[in-house]
């Protein structure tokens, strides 16, 4: 369901139509303002629109940052599966001949009270 939103940023009203709550909406837009409003007053003769440029500017480089950080993490994550299916496989094969060596223990222990046995006839 769409939601239909009005905000005013830095004395504009704008219409959106979203899917987001309204209350989340109205908080982005507060954040937003506050950024351009906080870099309007730290830089003399800044205009609103130039404001707003500076701070979409800054929060592509954070998104665009964080979004290599997530890829980063994916591609890790991938790694540390990769290595454990390795490692299953690895200890999978090593459960099995573990296996095979007892049984084998199992047979010469078995041999060998064979050859006692007629040994001792």
């Amino acid at each position: 369901m769409l939601n239909d939103v009005k905000v005013i940023i830095c004395g504009k009203e704008y219409k959106l139509r979203t899917a987001e709550s309204p209350n989340y909406v109205f908080s982005l837009a507060r954040t937003l303002e506050g950024k351009i409003n906080e870099h309007v007053n730290s830089t003399s003769g800044t205009s609103p629109y130039t404001a707003a440029i500076m701070v979409a500017l800054s929060l592509l480089d954070d998104l665009n940052k964080s979004n290599q950080h997530a890829e980063n993490i994916r591609n890790q994550t991938k790694e540390y599966v990769d290595e454990a299916g390795k490692n299953r496989i690895e200890r999978d094969a090593a459960l099995k001949e573990i296996e095979v060596l007892k049984s084998k223990i199992v047979q010469l222990e078995n041999m060998v009270k064979l050859k006692q046995l007629k040994d001792s006839i």
